[in-house]
């Protein structure tokens, strides 16, 4: 079967240089209301981030670094700003709409692995291409191979009450990858993992960033974010800092997400 992830001739950090912005957001606000109290999250964020960055945002509780997670992923509306995914503006859409470019351009990845109890590994991984109307051999055929790629084809049909925190989160990745997405939106992929896990977790995602897919991840542990490649950091809805990184070495004994 073809691969999905095709290895490439140029480095990724050559690709980053050439690549055009996949995220575009210019001076960005959100607010929530309620009663007689506004509380404004986001206070005119300006973001670039290029296809193939994998990119981390940091920020203590109340920075804004969910919401934004959230209007980046078209779970949420912006009030003022602009937000351009692949070059198109991202903007009041309907629900309907807002699924279809999540579904097309968009993997998640949840602290919480958001898998559902009574479905398998093979079955969750498989949902997204449920929705989008794959025949059932297909997508489980494509589960099982993103399956086996995470070492987890000898799982397929377990439930998650009988894997592990990173066996699941594996899973998670996996469903997050099926559809093919440009971005990667991971937030607090490594939250309820213990440290060694959090860095097998973060060498899969970095194997999966090698391959030109943009990876996002909200942390706020230190030691996964100085992994990636920039840091943004947010205080009180505004950047406090955005630098280049010069991530540190693999800490995992070995690659688990191996390019066929």
């Amino acid at each position: 079967m073809q691969s999905f992830y095709p290895l490439e001739t140029i480095t990724i950090k050559e690709k980053v240089i050439m690549s055009q912005s996949i995220i575009r957001v210019n001076q960005l606000h959100k607010s929530y209301v309620t009663g007689s109290n506004s509380l404004h999250v986001l206070k005119g964020l300006d973001i670039d981030i290029k296809e193939g960055e994998m990119v981390s945002i940091m920020g203590s509780s109340g920075s804004g670094k969910s919401t934004l997670l959230n209007i980046l992923g078209i779970l949420d509306n912006y009030d003022q700003g602009e937000y351009y995914l692949n070059d198109i503006l991202i903007q009041k859409m309907s629900e309907r709409k807002a699924a279809a470019f999540r579904n097309k351009y968009i993997g998640f990845i949840f602290q919480s692995f958001n898998l559902i109890s009574f479905k398998n590994a093979m079955e969750n991984v498989a949902l997204p291409l449920y929705y989008k109307g794959v025949s059932r051999k297909k997508r489980n055929a494509k589960a099982l191979e993103l399956l086996d790629r995470l070492g987890l084809k000898d799982w397929w049909n377990h439930l998650p009450s009988e894997l592990s925190g990173g066996q699941k989160q594996r899973i998670a990745i996996a469903r997050s990858l099926i559809s093919e997405p440009k971005v990667i939106l991971a937030d607090e992929p490594t939250g309820a993992l213990d440290t060694q896990t959090s860095y097998e977790v973060l060498e899969i995602l970095k194997e999966v960033n090698s391959t030109g897919i943009t990876v996002i991840i909200v942390t706020h542990e230190n030691d996964i974010a100085n992994m990636t490649q920039r840091i943004i950091r947010l205080k009180d809805g505004i950047i406090e800092s955005n630098h280049t990184n010069v991530p540190l070495a693999d800490k995992s004994s070995h690659a688990i997400y191996v390019n066929p």
